[in-house]
This record gives structure tokens, sequence and C-alpha cells, in this order.
């Protein structure tokens, strides 16, 4: 993990990154806040979009998490892919590969535990980062050792074989194919192998098993990322209709798996990683043409300071206090503003001082890379 000043990046994906933490960072609150206040019908559709549904389901900020693996593997093919083209050797890209899945997993750790000594029952090893750091190292060990026919391969046969898996078994005493939470074979598992405890006592959403699907999610964005690679020059329109293509295949597929697979997040099921890797497709196909093509960079500066540290922004979350700083700095001006709109101009403070936080150090080009 180093600090290190970047180079020429595809603006874009740094942006739809930025875009993607917003919503980790604090902005949610905006809609659950003005849900609050004025109890309508509009404001309570669209904070129910910000709350993961219970089990089966998909809401808008289910897609916060596979989006931001996606674009790790879009940056694949401008990062390592770049190395190999420079005739780094796949061994040395290997090790950096699973050197940065690692520290990733470890972080992810540090994140949900904290820096102090606990018993090891005490401890979750199921973490954001940690499905990140493998599903990212996987990924990539299999962009460096396929072409594209065998990473498409690698995808439907992770894929297939997750379904099979949970179709075929079932925790000991469920009917074979059950889905609960207490009976589905993926959480069964998950019990006996991974140390410390479980996010749910008997489920965690960022079980080991469960990065099995999550593989293909950043497989989706190496593919997305070779297209943008491949026609960044004379292709542009060209690859962004692509990606909008696949986007909408994406979906219809997801929509007909999930007559028989149901989306669910917490299992990460087949359909759901088909479900987010078609929106995010859309997603990159829209920020790549309005941003690179069209040239319309000045609005997405805001997100794009987000995006270039966005590991360093969401570990912050678990050492700086934000709320305290953003109470030290604006509690006068939501005493002018009042009840009960002052607690959404506090959020909106909130995220500004995180902004604040990311805008001096993208002056100073300190950027935090693992």
């Amino acid at each position: 993990m180093k600090l290190t000043i970047t180079s020429q990046r595809l603006y874009s994906l740094d942006a739809l990154r930025g875009f993607d933490m917003f919503w980790i960072i604090g902005a949610e609150e905006i809609f659950h806040k003005m849900a609050e206040i004025t109890n309508s019908p509009f404001w309570n559709a669209l904070s129910v979009q910000f709350i993961h549904p219970a089990w089966h389901g998909f809401a808008f900020y289910d897609l916060i998490f596979p989006l931001f693996l996606f674009l790790a593997g879009v940056a694949t093919p401008y990062s390592v892919g770049k190395q190999l083209e420079k005739g780094v050797s796949r061994k040395s890209l290997l090790f950096r590969v699973i050197k940065r899945g690692l520290i990733l997993f470890l972080l992810g750790v540090i994140y949900n535990n904290g820096l102090e000594i606990r018993p090891l029952e005490e401890i979750r090893f199921g973490s954001v980062l940690g499905r990140i750091g493998m599903a990212y190292m996987f990924a990539n060990i299999i962009y460096l050792y396929t072409k594209q026919r065998g990473q498409i391969i690698w995808f439907c046969a992770l894929l297939l074989g997750y379904w099979f898996l949970l179709m075929f078994n079932s925790a000991p005493g469920y009917p074979m194919g059950d889905l609960t939470m207490e009976g589905n074979f993926v959480s069964y598992l998950d019990t006996l192998i991974m140390p410390g405890k479980l996010y749910l006592g008997i489920h965690d959403p960022e079980g080991w098993v469960s990065t099995i699907p999550a593989i293909p999610t950043c497989l989706l964005g190496i593919f997305a990322g070779n297209l943008l690679k491949k026609g960044a020059v004379d292709k542009q329109k060209t690859t962004a209709v692509r990606l909008v293509v696949i986007g909408i295949i994406l979906i219809i597929v997801a929509q007909l798996w999930n007559l028989v697979f149901p989306i669910n997040k917490n299992l990460w099921t087949s359909s759901f990683t088909l479900q987010c890797g078609g929106i995010s497709m859309l997603l990159m196909a829209v920020f790549y043409y309005v941003i690179d093509i069209l040239g319309h960079k000045k609005w997405a500066f805001f997100f794009k300071v987000i995006g270039m540290n966005s590991i360093l922004i969401y570990m912050a979350g678990g050492f700086i206090d934000w709320a305290y700083t953003t109470s030290a700095l604006f509690k006068w001006l939501g005493q002018l503003v009042g009840d009960p709109y002052n607690a959404v101009v506090l959020v909106f403070c909130y995220i500004a001082v995180q902004w604040a936080f990311l805008y001096v150090l993208y002056k100073k080009k300190i950027f935090l890379r693992v």
C-alpha cells in the first residue's frame, strides 16, 4: 500500500467510481431524511431504494457494492494489461495481484474490527473490502492466464456452478435447493469454513463461498475495460453502443433467471450478478459517452475527486468521526435553518466536509493505492 502520484486515467472511470462512493459516504441519507420529514409517496419511494431488501429482491442500494467491483475490473486492462504490453512477466504481475488482494482482505478485517486485539471468535473476517480483494484477485489471475474466450468460459462456469451448488444442496434438515437464510447451502458452508463470527450468526452477506459469483462481476468489468481500451481511438461511439446492448441483454437474462434463481444480494446469486452487471454496463456507457466522447467533464469533477481516493475515504469512516467534525463546523447553519429541514442541510454539510478533505489530497496529488 502506498501513496502515489497518478498518471493519465480514463476520466469516466474515476467519475463513475466517485458517483458510486458518493452514496456510500452518506448521500443516501438525503432521501431518508426527506421521507421522514414529508412522508410523501415520492420521497418514501426513493428512500426505499436506498435500503437493502431483507432477503430476495433488488433495490438501487444493492448496486453500490457490485458496481465498485465491476469498476475494479474495468481498470484491469489499463493497469495489468498495460504492464503486460510493456513486457512485464505474468509471474511478476501475479505476485502483485495476489498481494493487492490480500492487502484489501486485511484492510477489510481492520475496517470491521478496528485496531485492537480480540478473541478469534469475536473477529469478523467477511468484509466488503475482503470480497473486493478476493474477487479482484481471482478475476485478474483468470485475465492473466486466459484470452477473452477463456474468460467468458470462466464467467459462465462460475455462475452456473454456483447455481448448481445452491440448487442441489441445502443445510442439514432442509429440502434440496432451499434458499432461505437458515436453509441455503452457501451460508451453511460459511459456518463450517469461516473462522470468527458471521455478521448474522448463521449468515454473512460477505461470506467466503458467495465470493464465487462475485468473480464474474469483476470479469464483466474486465470485458468492458477491454472494449473501452480497444475502441478508445476511432470506435468510441460504437463501444458505447456495445456496452448498452450488452447491458440490456444481461438485465433481460437476469430477469428470466430470477424466475428460478431469485435476485439476492445476500447470497450474490447468479441472477444478481447479471442484474448488477447489466446496470453497471449501462452506467459505464453513459458516463463514457458524456464525459470521454462528448467531452463534458466539468460536471463530473465533483465525483472524480471522490473516485480518485475511494479506498481512502471508505477506510477513513472507521477512524474519523465525520459527524463530529460536521457538527463542529456547521451546527450554526442547522440552527439557522431550523427544524425539520436542518437535518437535510447537515447531510449536505456532512458530504461537503468529506469532499473538502479529499479535494485537499487531490490538489496535493496524494492518492492511496493498494
